[in-house]
């Protein structure tokens, strides 16, 4: 079963214009996630996906094969999508460029149940949440499971949310939180691309409703793996300090 990692990178963020190319202990983002992502056993090729000429001059500088897209995406999920068209695989793996603590190990799971069901299309990481900061933080994707661990919901917003008057402390066994390591099965990942756009998917602003409003199964798995999107500059300076002692630096 031939796999692939795609890492979808662009300029434009609106949250933090230019974050592929900061610079975090010494070497670009980009280059972090490029270099863990190849690590993993799993994969036998691994690619940028981009727009912008910039980011395809920094990724060939540290060796990484890079596919120029369109500029007209607002779904990470449609650049792969396209970066893909021409590819031989079985299995395509996003990892979005602002995961820069990506182990090589988190991939490894995550495709590992397609191993186990030829119907699965989709798969996507998450963790526990084990902070308020994160729950209630708006660039945190908090995810709602059924008892077979699919996807029911995804949201921005704290949920599931207790009432007021709950003795549930916090964190509780129901709150996790998406982890952008999403392998698709290459037709859904096609399909993806050809499906309209849908109404919670744009008010959400996360891909993954697409699917699941088309009805599509989502499959989730739990990571341990603590890892830390970037989003904004203080989150760039948090990563910084919470890889600075990670083993994984040394093998690349």
């Amino acid at each position: 079963m031939r796999t692939i990692a795609v890492i979808p990178a662009r300029m434009g963020s609106s949250r933090f214009p230019g974050k592929p190319v900061a610079k975090l202990l010494g070497r670009t983002m980009l280059e972090h996630v490029y270099k863990r992502v190849a690590l993993s056993r799993s994969l036998d090729a691994t690619y940028i996906a981009t727009c912008d000429e910039e980011i395809r001059r920094v990724a060939e500088d540290f060796g990484a094969a890079v596919i120029m897209t369109a500029d007209t995406h607002e779904r990470a999920s449609d650049r792969v999508a396209e970066a893909v068209a021409g590819l031989d695989a079985e299995l395509v793996v996003m990892v979005q460029g602002d995961e820069p603590m990506t182990h090589p190990e988190m991939i490894d799971a995550a495709v590992e149940p397609f191993r186990q069901d030829s119907r699965l299309g989709c798969v996507n990481l998450v963790r526990a949440i084990d902070n308020k900061a994160d729950f209630h933080d708006f660039n945190t994707i908090k995810v709602v499971m059924n008892q077979q661990g699919d996807a029911l919901y995804m949201s921005r917003q704290p949920i599931p949310t207790t009432p007021a008057s709950s003795q549930l402390d916090f964190p509780h066994a129901f709150a996790y939180k998406q982890v952008c390591i999403i392998p698709f099965r290459r037709e859904t990942l096609l399909d993806f691309a050809r499906l309209p756009p849908t109404p919670l998917e744009q008010l959400e602003s996360v891909d993954m409703l697409r699917l699941l409003e088309h009805g599509y199964r989502v499959k989730m798995v739990t990571t341990q793996f603590n890892t830390q999107a970037v989003d904004t500059q203080a989150d760039l300076e948090r990563v910084a300090r919470l890889m600075e002692t990670d083993p994984l630096l040394a093998s690349y």
